[in-house]
């Protein structure tokens, strides 16, 4: 990483559904972050706690009952304040590359994912001519493990897994600073997450100028290629701190982010009881602490991000003779 201005600088970024009949939904609360050059940033969490939605802020791709505020800079451009012609024009693929969560409703049905292959390729690189386009379309196609005799097949007859790699070669071909990537390893087997995280992962490195966002539930993907991780919990970052800290033999310190890593098969296999609280009826205090071992009357009261944890009790931090010991 690099004492470079951040790729991409999120400040107070919340989001509000607005629902007829009921109060507004608070999916996403003033999410603070930066994404640095040569930076893969891991944003992780239960499903239903916003992680897709704050991508789909920074995409413009929200719905009309949606209402944003805060900032998303990328660069000089606040995302969330920019038009939809300037998203679609000079953001989406150029400066942001999305890998999906649901590649089945970004693949056109009735087109070959050669021709969508290849006319991203064009839009996007310049590269003209048959023989030039089929080349760069199978090379991007490899980048993601996507087999080659299955380019000239339309999109409802892939797999899901397959799918998934047809929408990351798309998301590669322009070599965008940034690349968000929204549950990339969906219906994947564990090589083939491997190989997918291993090519974003180089994606980042080859310049020396991107980053990666990557939302996902794979903490074992997340080990592997991140260097911070961001952990989000009914519509809030709780933690935020290096991936070495966070997988290491200290730990997170949120009791949640250990619930997480608690749960894993190979760690204590351990599920965190109950369910997160409706995103429609949070409470004032800390969301977590209805599930929370440790949580005392302090709990009522809404924990603040300081330095990389909300949390009014968090795991003390342990040095190395503490983990020796």
């Amino acid at each position: 990483m690099t004492e470079r201005p951040p790729v991409l600088s999120v400040r107070g970024l919340s989001v509000r559904f607005l629902v007829p009949g009921s109060g507004p939904v608070a999916a996403v609360t003033d999410a603070y972050f930066d994404v640095v050059p040569g930076e893969c940033l891991a944003l992780v969490g239960e499903s239903g706690c916003g992680k897709s939605v704050l991508a789909s802020a920074l995409l413009g791709l929200l719905p009309a009952n949606a209402q944003t505020a805060g900032r998303a800079l990328l660069g000089d451009l606040d995302l969330l304040a920019a038009d939809e012609r300037t998203l679609a024009r000079t953001v989406r693929g150029r400066r942001i590359g999305l890998v999906p969560q649901s590649p089945a409703a970004h693949l056109t049905p009735v087109r070959t994912i050669r021709a969508q292959t290849e006319e991203t390729v064009a839009a996007l690189t310049g590269v003209r001519g048959r023989a030039a386009l089929r080349a760069a379309a199978e090379k991007a196609a490899a980048r993601a493990a996507f087999p080659a005799d299955h380019l000239d097949r339309h999109p409802h007859e892939l797999s899901g897994g397959l799918a998934q790699r047809a929408a990351t070669a798309l998301a590669l071909i322009g070599d965008a600073p940034l690349l968000l990537a929204d549950e990339p390893t969906t219906g994947l087997d564990r090589d083939l997450v491997d190989h997918t995280v291993d090519e974003l992962r180089r994606h980042v490195d080859a310049a020396g100028d991107r980053a990666l966002l990557i939302i996902t539930h794979d903490l074992a993907a997340a080990e592997r290629i991140a260097d911070r991780v961001a952990v989000m919990y009914a519509g809030r970052i709780v933690e935020l701190t290096d991936a070495d800290t966070f997988f290491g033999a200290s730990g997170p310190r949120h009791p949640y982010s250990r619930g997480l890593l608690n749960a894993l098969p190979d760690r204590d296999f351990t599920p965190i009881p109950g369910m997160p609280p409706e995103l429609g009826a949070l409470p004032e205090g800390c969301a977590f602490a209805a599930r929370c071992d440790h949580a005392t009357p302090a709990c009522a009261t809404l924990p603040p991000l300081t330095e990389t944890v909300a949390c009014h009790h968090p795991h003390p931090v342990e040095t190395l003779e503490d983990v020796r010991a």
